[in-house]
């Protein structure tokens, strides 16, 4: 997410880091060259920070590599964020039976210093923050130290870095398929259009944080919806009676909330059960409070097969909010997998990542913007080159095998 070009709105210089950071990253290539698995990685890395200290008692769900000597070697994870203005860096190294190494790094004006440290069941803190000196004696080997010190809220060093990392969100049939485990939005996309009267009879179904989205909140929901042009006008919340047979004698009625979208038909305004839209316009509407919510908290987006949920003007639209200042004031970023070429129009070249699967199996990801060693040209047509090979990441078609098994060739 480093910015190569600068020079322009959608580089958000950093001046402790002396670099500009990115809001969009777009990652092509062929079918089976490990796209999805770039976006699942992030996503273990964050679900493992939640989870370790509830959930890893017996084993550490790690998926090693499946070739060469994968299965026998630890996985290694590195992340970097920049918050507040300080440069933050974790890394974790592990395998299915324990932690073997975890740091957590700073950068307060440009020197690297150290938060914590593990490795086995060593522990090392900074000094100064021995209000973390507890983590030890929760700590197992297979337990993440982050886990466990995020919990200490009185130390903004380790909280504040954990929040943020927490913050991100997945989206993509195939992503949440790898990652089930991921937690949905924190504001699904009812909650953004909620009215107070909508929130008093909603926070009965055990809502939380009703008044968390504000009515400005509600404007700019409504705004992405019908940007859409899908014919809707509106939310609407009410409830509908639901009848039980209880038996021959017997029958219960109960009121559940109930979602409806309020359509334009001619003079007329009228809601439609949810159930009955149309698959597009249910995506659409699932996609807005994710999408919204990363942009008010300025958190990461995760993205996978964009082409295959939007339409590509809409995918182009989405692009537009993250790029523009007015729109994305806090700097979140959208990463996302996609087969669509046209959205390279509207990419710069430092935006664009390719997979390619090299002899052993293993993905590798390349920055366009570097491309074999040689910058590529800001002004060169990059749908054009990609799809006449000039940078790899296509499938290599051989058609010759299927021929030959229709008998059309010897």
């Amino acid at each position: 997410m480093v910015a190569v070009d600068q020079d322009r709105a959608e580089a958000r210089p950093i001046p402790n880091l002396g670099e500009s950071l990115l809001p969009l990253a777009a990652i092509y290539g062929p079918n089976a060259s490990g796209k999805t698995n770039v976006l699942a990685a992030l996503a273990w890395l964050y679900t493992a920070v939640r989870d370790s200290l509830r959930v890893w008692d017996d084993e550490i769900p790690i998926e090693p590599f499946a070739f060469t000597d994968g299965r026998g070697r630890p996985s290694e994870f590195t992340i970097e964020s920049v918050i507040s203005g300080v440069r933050y860096e974790y890394v974790v190294e592990l395998d299915m039976q324990a932690v073997r190494y975890e740091g957590l790094f700073h950068y307060p004006e440009k020197k690297r210093r150290r938060i914590f440290e593990r490795e086995g069941a060593e522990f090392k803190l900074q000094r100064g923050l021995g209000n973390l000196s507890g983590t030890r004696d929760l700590l197992t080997a297979r337990t993440l130290g982050l886990s466990i010190a995020r919990r200490f809220d009185d130390e903004p060093l380790v909280s504040d870095f954990a929040r943020d990392l927490l913050a991100a969100q997945t989206l993509g049939p195939q992503l949440l398929k790898r990652r089930p485990d991921v937690a949905p939005s924190r504001f699904p996309t009812g909650r953004w259009f909620e009215t107070p009267s909508d929130r008093d009879q909603l926070t009965s179904t055990g809502i939380e944080d009703p008044a968390r989205l504000t009515q400005a909140d509600r404007t700019r929901a409504l705004a992405l919806l019908r940007m859409a042009d899908l014919g809707i006008d509106d939310v609407v919340f009410d409830e509908q009676e639901l009848a039980f047979e209880g038996g021959p004698d017997s029958r219960y009625t109960f009121m559940l909330p109930r979602m409806r979208l309020l359509h334009r038909t001619g003079d007329e305004r009228i809601p439609l059960d949810f159930d009955a839209e149309s698959a597009g316009t249910r995506t659409w509407y699932e996609l807005i409070g994710p999408i919204l919510t990363a942009l008010k908290a300025g958190s990461l987006l995760l993205f996978d097969e964009l082409d295959a949920s939007l339409h590509p003007t809409l995918s182009m639209q989405l692009i537009r909010l993250f790029h523009d200042p007015a729109t994305n004031p806090l700097g979140a970023q959208l990463i996302f997998t996609s087969h669509d070429t046209s959205l390279l129009n509207h990419l710069n070249r430092d935006e664009i990542w390719l997979t390619e699967k090299t002899a052993e199996g293993a993905t590798r990801l390349g920055a366009l913007a570097e491309f074999a060693g040689e910058r590529v040209r800001k002004s060169q047509n990059l749908e054009k080159a990609y799809l006449h090979g000039r940078f790899g990441a296509l499938p290599d078609v051989d058609r010759t095998d299927m021929l030959r098994a229709l008998g059309l060739i010897g």
